[in-house]
């Protein structure tokens, strides 16, 4: 199965990291979250990624090609500038960098990537957010309901810590735990070709004018997600995924 990923808005909100580079390529241990994302995918047997760019596509393009170019040992004669592979250890991944427009939304992106989609289902996810959701049940989920359209719902991580009380006094803090309520749409969507039918152009937006039609019709359902989840929207947040990174405990790293 195909994997889309939209990685072509200005990540304005992280205005600190994205001055020359999309959020995706913002780096969490070393690595762009773009990177993350699909060594979590390729672990999971999806390997085949669609990447909608937009602002600064030229920084994703040019990460591949060097992560290609630069993998591994090699020779370089320089007097000749001949350069000799002595051997590579690149990911098996299949990775289409498709330019979907400076400004087109995120509806519009999906739609311009059409002639690449229309044969089969395929899971589409946003290029700033982790998670540890288990993508061959979710598939399964998909396949059993019946609709055009699945979502990952989500419960957020609170922004801060509880207290845990011991009738007056306080017993301990717990660190932000997942909220309580209020789900959200978390990414990681199955979706038939047939959705195509409902986006017309650059500006339809994916939640408004795709998703929103597809719960008013039936067609949605939402596989419900427990686990980890957390977004890169702010400064604070991609210091919370990097200090999950650094201590060995990255729920998203499954591929360890």
């Amino acid at each position: 199965m195909n994997v889309v990923i939209l990685a072509g808005g200005l990540g304005t909100r992280l205005a600190e990291e994205t001055d020359v580079r999309p959020k995706p390529m913002v780096e969490i241990g070393g690595h762009p979250i773009l990177w993350h994302l699909m060594k979590f995918f390729a672990h999971q047997d999806f390997a085949s990624f669609h990447v909608a760019l937009g602002y600064r596509g030229d920084v994703v393009k040019r990460y591949f090609l060097d992560h290609y170019t630069l993998n591994g040992s090699m020779r370089i004669n320089l007097s000749n500038g001949a350069v000799t592979p002595y051997e590579k250890e690149c990911e098996n991944w299949d990775l289409h960098l498709i330019e979907t427009g400076m400004l087109t939304m995120t509806g519009g992106r999906l739609k311009r990537l059409e002639p690449f989609l229309k044969e089969e289902p395929f899971i589409l996810t946003y290029g700033d957010g982790l998670s540890d959701v288990n993508l061959q049940a979710l598939w399964r989920y998909h396949k059993q309901h019946g609709c055009l359209a699945t979502i990952t719902a989500v419960r957020p991580p609170a922004r801060f810590g509880e207290i845990i009380f011991e009738g007056n006094k306080v017993a301990k803090f717990s660190e932000k735990p997942q909220t309580g309520e209020g789900w959200i749409n978390g990414g990681f969507m199955v979706l038939e070709p047939q959705i195509f039918d409902y986006l017309r152009g650059d500006q339809d937006i994916l939640e408004s004018d795709l998703l929103e039609k597809l719960a008013a019709q039936g067609q949605l359902t939402a596989y419900r997600h427990d686990g980890f989840w957390q977004c890169m929207d702010t400064l604070r947040d991609r210091r919370a995924l990097e200090a999950l990174w650094k201590s060995g405990k990255a729920p998203w790293r499954v591929w360890l």
